[in-house]
């Protein structure tokens, strides 16, 4: 059985991966840093619905940690698929952003796709097939007001995701990103109201974790190998 692990993964878009991953016959290595326990909930519910799957902790920045947790990980074999959905913000308009907001969400987003990714990257060139897909945001893309930091993360991972994928690509591993606009979750509900969410988006509607899921399925499949070194934008048409 196949392996793919999702950092992030006790969050709603990252357990919407998990277990889409998991009905497309993985076993998921479901991280968490701070919520172990969501990740631990998240795992037995994919086990409740027959698919396979554990959780693993460590803190994605922490280069140490990570490195020994994806060491005992590898003793059981590659990672062929890996979700890098970790990511954080702390909006403040830039002028009055603190040294810590910039550093601790670029520390994440850029500093933990490293962290997790080289490690996973070996292995996957010995066996000549990996799908590796952060998930981004579409600001990354065109900005955000008050998310300079969250940007500059999001933008970078972009620039490392098509040298990346340029590296892998005659190793038969694809590299790529999934850009999502405005999603249904808990961590959005507050920021856009209805009206907003109408006035941003075209289609008129915030978007669901499970078509993000749905989109990160479609790229860690056989049907995408001819796909890599792309930024996939999922907006309902958000310019």
């Amino acid at each position: 059985m196949k392996r793919a692990l999702v950092t992030g993964g006790s969050g709603a878009i990252g357990a919407a991966i998990c277990h889409q991953l998991a009905n497309d016959g993985y076993h998921v290595v479901v991280h968490a840093n701070s919520q172990p326990a969501l990740a631990q909930a998240v795992c037995e519910s994919i086990v409740a619905a027959g698919g396979s799957a554990q959780a693993l902790q460590f803190n994605v920045v922490d280069a140490e940690a990570t490195r020994q947790a994806l060491e005992a990980l590898l003793e059981d074999g590659p990672v062929q698929v890996l979700v890098n959905n970790a990511g954080i913000h702390d909006d403040a308009v830039f002028p009055g952003m603190r040294p810590d907001q910039w550093h601790s969400v670029i520390d994440v987003s850029l500093h933990g796709f490293f962290n997790v990714t080289q490690p996973l990257s070996m292995p996957m060139i010995r066996s000549r097939w990996g799908r590796i897909i952060s998930v981004s945001s579409i600001a990354g893309i065109t900005g955000n007001r008050g998310q300079t930091n969250y940007a500059a993360a999001k933008g970078g991972l972009h620039a490392a995701t098509k040298s990346l994928a340029l590296e892998l690509a005659s190793r038969g591993i694809t590299v790529n990103a999934v850009a999502p606009g405005i999603i249904d979750t808990a961590m959005s509900s507050g920021s856009f109201n209805e009206a907003a969410i109408a006035r941003m988006v075209p289609m008129k509607r915030a978007g669901t974790a499970q078509e993000v899921a749905h989109l990160v399925s479609f790229l860690a499949s056989e049907r995408a190998a001819y796909i890599t070194g792309q930024i996939i934008s999922i907006n309902g048409g958000m310019a």
